[in-house]
């Protein structure tokens, strides 16, 4: 069985469990949206958003509902003992993580799509001003978050701390993501858009997306080894 047609059959999986629960997705929206008005009560003075604040809070939100997703995500595996099952079936390792990154993917995608809105109706962000490198730097930066979260996630779900590691693993790794995110936002946001900044911090995130990529699927299988 190939790499794309196991991890095809794994995010499948995944997302039929998603759609039958609805758990992951109800809870990472809510918490996005929560983070993004308490954000906009500290933030917004007379009608007028902090200059800058938008992007960051944008990304900020995009983080900790991405933890969470990947946090429960992997729950499941560890709840119902399919993780062992996962890596004795006769498929590729790296199709586990790569089947999982997929699927985090997509939901962080849905949570973005009511996640972009709701900030720019708060924090008077002109997301209008650049859709195309607007969806592109939050792509690129989704697939690098998640990448680095995925191979984290797996890693931790059978330690006892893992809530807890799971964000002091992930941020430091996440953090040149985070960045990229937050200045090629900031950058399009601006009163004057500045597409070459954008630019350049897109560049930037699809670097690391090919660097998290390859060695988490370099590493996954003797990493996943008991």
């Amino acid at each position: 069985m190939g790499l794309l047609h196991g991890a095809w059959l794994i995010m499948r999986k995944d997302l039929r469990v998603e759609l039958r629960s609805r758990e992951i997705i109800y809870t990472t929206v809510f918490f996005a949206m929560a983070c993004v008005l308490v954000f906009a009560f500290a933030f917004v003075r007379g009608g007028r958003a902090v200059e800058g604040a938008a992007s960051g809070i944008l990304w900020v939100a995009v983080a900790f509902s991405g933890t969470l997703a990947l946090g429960r995500g992997f729950e499941r595996e560890r709840q119902a003992e399919t993780l062992r099952a996962l890596l004795m079936a006769p498929i590729e390792r790296a199709s586990v993580y790569l089947g999982k990154l997929f699927a985090l993917i997509l939901l962080m995608i849905l949570i973005e799509i009511v996640l972009v809105p709701a900030v720019g109706l708060l924090f008077q962000a002109p997301i209008g001003q650049a859709p195309g490198l607007l969806v592109a730097l939050l792509l690129a930066g989704t697939v690098g978050f998640g990448a680095v979260g995925t191979f984290f996630a797996a890693l931790l779900v059978r330690a006892q701390s893992r809530d807890v590691l799971l964000p002091v693993l992930l941020y430091p790794f996440a953090v040149p993501v985070l960045i990229g995110g937050v200045f090629g936002t900031a950058a399009l946001f601006a009163p004057e858009p500045n597409v070459d900044v954008a630019r350049m911090m897109l560049a930037m995130l699809i670097s690391f997306d090919a660097i998290f990529v390859t060695l988490a699927l370099w590493t996954f299988a003797p990493a996943m080894r008991e």
